[in-house]
Parts: C-alpha cells; structure tokens; sequence
C-alpha cells in the first residue's frame, strides 16, 4: 500500500510540473515553482494549486475581454481619426518616442492625446483637498475604484461627499478591491448603497477560493469625474497618506490630476471594469465620454497604459522596458517594491552601459521584510554597473514613478514587481512634457535629501550570511 501511495504521489508530482512547464510562460517562474513542487513535498503541491495554477483565468477574464472588444468597436473610429490627426503632431515633438506609442496603442489601443493639463499631487496633503473640491464640484456623474478604501477619517469624509452628491442626482459608482478594502465591506459599503450610491466589490473573496482569490487584484486608484477630470496614482483612501504630527510613519507618495481628452482612457477602463465586477452593461454616450473639443485647456500630451490579467500582454512591463531602451542621458525611478525579472534588470545595466545615468530610490526597509531581501539581492549588480541606489530613511516611499531624460514623466500605480506586471489590474500614464517632468524632477532630488546612498564597495563586503539569505529570497521572488 505504502509503495502504491508512492508512486501514485510521484506521478502526481511529474503531472503538475508538467503542467507547470505547459502553463507557465515565464521559465524563471516555472523553475522556481518546479523546485518548490519537489523540494517541498506536498505542500510545493498544494501552493502552486492555490496560487500558481490559475484554473479560472479564461473563464473569468473572457467576459471581460468580450465586453473591452465591444466597447472598442464603438469607439474604433473616433480613435482613428483622432490618432491620424494627433500621431503627426506628436512625432514632430518627440520623434524618438514614435515605437513607444505604437507600442501602446498596438497592445489595448490606447490613445496618444494632446490636449490636457496634469498637476503634480505629493502625498495626501496635496491630493485630498484637491480630490474633496472636484468631488464636490462634480454634475453629472462620480467614478471611482480603489485597492484600499478604510474606514477612517478621510474613508468617511469621501463617502459622506459621495452620498451628498447621490442625493443631488449625481450618478456615482465605485468600485473597491475586496482584499485591499475589506475593512469597510460591513460599514462604509452597506451604508453608501443604502444612500443611492452603487458599490461593487472587484473578484469577490469566496473562502473555498481564497488562496487563488487573493491574485488578479485590482490595484487601481483612479477617479474619474463628468468624464473630464481624472485623478491617477498611487495614493490609496486612508489617513496613512496624511502626514499628520501625531502619526508614526510619514508616507510620501504620488498622485497627479489630469484634465481633458486622457481622461477618456480612463473612463474606458473603469466601464471595463465596472462590467465586469457588476455582470451589468454600462453603455457608452457623450455624458461618459465627453466629446474632443481642441477648445480644452493644456497642450501636454498624455498617454495612458493599462495591464491585467486580460491583457494579451503585459504593457506596462513593456512600456517601462521600451523606455529604459530609449533613454539617451538620465532615468529617475521611484518604487516602494523592486523584484522586478531579469529582462528589466538587464535593461537597466545596458542603459547604464550606454552612459545613461540610472539613479533608484527605494524604502531604507520596505513594510515586508522578505521583499526587503528580494530587493536588496539585486542591489550588488546593480552597483557594480554603475547604477545609484538611494534608501529612503525618512519614512515609507510609496511611489511609483520614472523619469526618462528630463521630457517623460511615467506615473502610476504599478510597482516593479512580478505582481503588477503579470498578475494585478494597474494603469499608469505617461507625461510628455518638459515643465511637469521638471517638477517631478524637483520632488526626486528632495526625496534624495532624506535618502543614504549605497556605497558599493561597503554593500559588496557585508557579511557573508546577509549575501546568502538574499540570494535565497532572490531564488522565490517570481512567486512573490
């Protein structure tokens, strides 16, 4: 019986890392899972089932992708026309960046626009009040979807707005993360609803599905208001983003305010997901999706990338890629989490290679102690390539921002991990404008005031055992 249960687990083990080599598109993330599948018996098994296998991926996304393919037939031939016009004009801007926004519109059509205006946003102090004055301005309709929403002081103050605006007869709808916000599932939520505003839960925690569940998030932090005005980044709802005097950790993030045609992009998204997570139709008309007007203020053109699990690609791996390759003199990056895969840190260390000047800020201690291993077990390359990397001490950074030659400013919700660019619903949007960037520029060099620089000959001589643990967590970070 004993020899039997043997090999009846052996041929279960061949079976799934079979599958796991069939499955998997990424042979670094394959490798580690097969080690763990055989290193760890058993349990290797039942980690991949939870969280590697994802056995309900077609099914669940293809309704969405039907629905994005809908809507993309509607809107094909107002994105034509408007791209025949504006691709000329941009080129004749920035006509290194031309493959970047073929890129782009290639992977999920995304539209190259030029008239907008985009603020800078830092931290919560910036963005709330500004958030709280739109909100309240709003007339027509409130679209909203968050990763984390909490039940505190400005969680309650958004909602009580939102409810004022219902009652007016604004149309309102958001949608949060059920995993990110689960802390006002039986509050905030019951209560919005109960007011006239319509609130969804993203892929619904089930406990039978829970491992599984807790991948494919939506990591989206995006407001959209009368289809003109849309706020984008990394800033969640909750006090943590305020840096109040009596709070522990100071928190510096980035959000930024985009008005004008981007903002459709934006919308289109959100519908998509509002389809999605409702299993309702929310049809496309002109209150949505505002007409193009040239009349609109700005002149900055904005380009918005989004990616997920229903992406044919991963396009914001693949513009930040198409970015390092295309810097000539300086790239900026800000992540709170840095595991990414080789193909970025090569990329890094062949621009770094071109006499690129590569400079990355990352938390002094990230809020995870294993991605705080993972990071730092890529730092030594990085190093000896000539790349700077500084570890913000004053608090927690949360952004998630690159600078590319002083021109593109990228801003967004994406970490540079394999989470965000394989697994989780993020959007960034890419800045094409000198004076922003300048700005964005500005904040970097401060938040390099409250940063220590890596020395690379005292990071290369720490002791032996720290090198050996971050080579081990370096080992599973495709599964992180």
């Amino acid at each position: 019986m004993l020899l039997f249960l043997e090999l009846l687990y052996i041929a279960l083990t061949l079976f799934i890392c079979t599958k796991i080599l069939l499955d998997t598109s990424s042979s670094v993330k394959a490798s580690a899972y097969i080690i763990l599948v055989i290193l760890v018996p058993v349990i290797g098994i039942i980690i991949y089932l939870s969280v590697g296998l994802n056995y309900r991926k077609n099914i669940l996304y293809s309704k969405k992708v039907i629905r994005n393919e809908q809507q993309a037939a509607l809107l094909y031939q107002k994105i034509k026309e408007y791209r025949e016009t504006n691709t000329p004009l941009f080129h004749n801007e920035y006509p290194r960046y031309e493959g970047l926004t073929e890129l782009l519109f290639k992977n999920d059509q995304s539209l190259l626009t030029q008239h907008n205006e985009v603020q800078l946003l830092i931290n919560g102090e910036e963005k709330f009040p500004e958030l709280i004055r739109c909100l309240k301005a709003a007339q027509s309709h409130i679209h909203l979807e968050y990763y984390i929403y909490e039940n505190d002081t400005i969680g309650n103050q958004v909602a009580d707005i939102l409810i004022e605006k219902a009652r007016q007869g604004v149309e309102v709808r958001f949608i949060y993360d059920d995993f990110g916000s689960s802390d006002i599932r039986k509050n905030i939520v019951p209560r919005l609803r109960e007011n006239g505003v319509e609130a969804y839960p993203f892929y619904k925690i089930r406990f039978i599905f829970l491992a599984n569940r807790l991948n494919y998030r939506n990591h989206r932090k995006v407001v959209i208001i009368d289809g003109q005005t849309a706020f984008i980044g990394g800033i969640n709802i909750s006090d943590k983003y305020i840096n109040s005097t009596d709070q522990s950790k100071f928190w510096r993030d980035t959000h930024v305010k985009i008005t004008g045609e981007s903002v459709l992009q934006l919308q289109h998204h959100f519908i998509a997901d509002w389809n999605f997570c409702t299993g309702k139709s929310l049809q496309i008309n002109s209150d949505y999706f505002v007409p193009f007007n040239e009349s609109l203020p700005g002149k900055t053109w904005v380009q918005i990338t989004a990616s997920g699990p229903d992406s044919k690609h991963p396009g914001i791996l693949y513009s930040l890629l198409q970015i390092i390759h295309l810097a000539q003199k300086e790239l900026l990056i800000t992540t709170p989490y840095f595991i990414p895969g080789q193909e970025f840190i090569r990329a890094l260390l062949m621009a770094a290679l071109r006499g690129v000047k590569i400079t990355l800020l990352v938390p002094y201690n990230s809020d995870s102690r294993v991605v705080n291993a993972v990071a730092k077990s890529h730092y030594e390359e990085l190093l000896a390539g000539g790349i700077r990397i500084f570890r913000y001490k004053k608090g927690f950074i949360h952004s998630k921002t690159m600078v590319c030659d002083r021109e593109l400013s990228v801003v967004g919700t994406a970490n540079l991990d394999h989470r965000s660019f394989d697994l989780n619903f993020e959007v960034n949007a890419l800045v094409f404008d000198q004076q922003f960037t300048q700005k964005l520029v500005d904040a970097f060099e401060n938040d390099l005031t409250a940063a220590d620089e890596i020395d690379y000959t005292q990071w290369k001589n720490r002791p032996y055992g720290r090198k050996v643990a971050e080579k081990f967590f370096g080992l599973i970070s495709p599964l992180l």
